[in-house]
């Protein structure tokens, strides 16, 4: 294999275009498309992995293990640690772009061949790049709320003051403002679990893109699928425990390159 194909995991274009026709024939025929989405997605924009090897959150931070700065406990005691860390991580999620699998999805909600967007990323990119009907998994900063009166906040509103490296502090009551992203010690969205387990158990074909599903409980979401009779298509780099029922694609450039001429020609 030459090097080019090592480093990006494309596949052969033979091997590639004869599982593709299955792809296009699985979407043509699909009433009901849910699409779930994981790191390798976000790190097609150029964002580091959070927590593979060597990733943002499993590398300590100025000797503080991440998980921990991370956590309700650590932020409740000392969030001014907790901001000065993610300044430089999540304070500049904006700066990055929607790449060809964001673009390619936008698109095909566009033109009516999915509905719902399940995703572990907090980067905001599916919405950046126009969908619709996203659901944050792991939550996002895209919303912030005061701890002590629950008054909300934009990120555009609190992104300023972090970089300032200074704690944002409610102007109504002077509570801690945190971002909306689950951490740990707290509970996912009842809301969105609910919705996952109606819409995967509804669906006729899934699309799982970037993820190796190890993260529950949403990794369980494409199972849901799978038990419910759904048709299952991976795009990951790594193997994954549905690999065996499922259509595979190792490389989300090249699918979705080739995804998004097949849907721009429909």
């Amino acid at each position: 294999m030459n090097q080019i194909l090592k480093d990006s995991y494309a596949e052969e274009k033979a091997v590639f275009d004869s599982k593709f026709e299955k792809l296009k024939k699985l979407i043509s025929s699909s009433r009901r498309m849910t699409v779930f989405t994981g790191a390798g997605v976000s790190t097609l924009s150029g964002i580091p992995d959070f927590r593979g090897k060597h990733g943002v959150y499993t590398d300590p931070w100025m000797g503080l293990d991440v998980e921990t700065i991370i956590s309700m406990t650590f932020f409740r005691k000392s969030p001014d640690i907790f901001y000065r860390w993610a300044e430089d991580v999540w304070y500049r999620l904006d700066e990055y772009e929607p790449n060809i699998v964001h673009n390619t999805l936008a698109l095909m909600q566009k033109k009516g061949l999915l509905k719902s967007i399940y995703t572990q990323n907090i980067d905001m990119l599916h919405q950046k790049a126009g969908s619709t009907n996203v659901f944050e998994v792991h939550g996002s900063p895209a919303v912030h709320h005061c701890t002590k009166c629950g008054r909300s906040f934009t990120y555009n509103e609190i992104k300023p003051i972090v970089h300032k490296l200074e704690v944002p502090h409610c102007p109504s009551c002077n509570g801690v403002i945190k971002p909306d992203i689950i951490f740990y010690e707290e509970a996912l969205n009842s809301n969105i679990l609910e919705n996952a387990f109606r819409d995967f158990s509804n669906t006729d074909l899934c699309l799982v893109l970037g993820s190796s599903l190890l993260v529950q409980p949403a990794a369980s979401f494409p199972q849901i699928a799978l038990q419910s009779g759904a048709q299952i298509v991976i795009v990951n780099a790594q193997e994954t425990g549905l690999d065996r029922y499922s259509l595979v694609f190792r490389d989300l450039k090249q699918t979705f390159t080739a995804l998004n001429e097949w849907i721009n020609g429909k």
